[in-house]
């Protein structure tokens, strides 16, 4: 049986899981309003398409970070006093990004649009980059000290491990946001959307066999839990080649859920190889945080699973509902604004 500290670990991985599935294909989105589109009026669909979803999928993210300031207080100190600065540019990324989908059709004025478009596209590369450098560097390690405290340089964040995990992410959350828009539009933007998803099929395979390369030659994920996460590479790789047959047949459903279950297999595999540490130390393993030195005491741990256990079915149901309410496909010829 799981302990509390097992527990609120497996809760806060389920979030992040939850966040890179839901936001992922939102960040692809708004990755292909640039990449994809080739006239306004298909920015505005593609837009349109992720409209009723993006705020909601954000939530993970907040939520989350919550679950580790309740249950992991010396982990989320640690984490974010340390990545302060990577942690604000993803900030400043996602408010731009939000605040782009709300204005850029306030005007009509090919300039005004142009300045919000690009806020929209670097809102959503920025985000998936910064949050894939920073997972990166918690399985590579940082100079964490007896303290628990963490002074990096700007080189043990930003090293070529770290950025190959950034670009992998980048790419994952552009396939997967190629998929969703096949589901969401119809037409000529459906079809580019998965000639293009076809397209990225062998870069985006360079970078996860090279990230998996490097994880297993340049961290210790590997020693620690090298039987499970083997075994969950081989089922991310079995759902990439799925993923692609999918994507020849047509098939756009179930290539969507084989592009999610990658993003999915690929976040699990980062804290199978952390647990039950939840930062790594790079000075010394006996300063690894874990999931019993960084955690908040038996008595919160016991009111906020009760709290969750309460609350958590309602949000999920809500999300769900949204979901089955706006399943309706984006149509170029309705021109809407969101």
């Amino acid at each position: 049986m799981l302990s509390l500290n097992e527990l609120w670990f497996v809760l806060v991985a389920v979030l992040f899981i939850g966040f890179f599935f839901l936001e992922g294909f939102d960040f692809g989105v708004g990755m292909s309003t640039q990449l994809l589109a080739k006239s306004d009026t298909q920015r505005r669909v593609l837009i349109n398409s992720i409209g009723p979803f993006w705020d909601a999928n954000e939530v993970w993210l907040l939520t989350a970070g919550g679950a580790m300031f309740a249950a992991f207080p010396n982990w989320y100190a640690t984490l974010f006093s340390g990545f302060y600065i990577p942690l604000v540019f993803l900030l400043l990324a996602l408010i731009g990004r939000g605040v782009a989908f709300e204005f850029r059709g306030k005007v009509n004025d090919v300039r005004w649009r142009r300045v919000w478009d690009g806020a929209i596209f670097f809102g959503s590369v920025l985000p998936p980059f910064l949050l894939g450098v920073v997972f990166a560097c918690l399985i590579q390690g940082l100079p964490i000290n007896e303290e628990m405290q963490m002074h990096a340089g700007f080189f043990d964040v930003v090293n070529g491990y770290t950025v190959v995990g950034g670009l992998t992410m980048v790419m994952l959350c552009l396939l997967h946001g190629l998929m969703f828009t096949t589901l969401r539009t119809v037409g000529d933007l459906q079809e580019r959307a998965r000639l293009m998803a076809r397209k990225l099929l062998l870069p985006v395979a360079a970078l996860f066999v090279v990230f998996g390369a490097m994880t297993y030659f340049m961290t210790d994920i590997f020693e620690k839990r090298g039987v499970v996460l083997t075994v969950l590479l081989v089922l991310a790789l079995l759902a990439f080649l799925l993923g692609g047959y999918f994507m020849n047949i047509k098939r756009d459903g179930w290539a969507f859920g084989m592009t999610g279950a990658v993003i999915g297999l690929l976040v699990t595999s980062v804290f199978v190889g952390l647990f039950p540490r939840v930062m790594v130390s790079s000075i010394n393993s006996a300063f690894d945080l874990t999931i019993y030195n960084a955690a908040s005491g038996p008595y919160s741990l016991k009111i906020m699973t009760i709290v969750a256990v309460t609350l958590l079915p309602f949000v999920l149901g809500y999300q769900i509902w949204s979901y089955f309410v706006f399943h309706k496909r984006v149509h170029e010829k309705e021109h809407l604004e969101y």
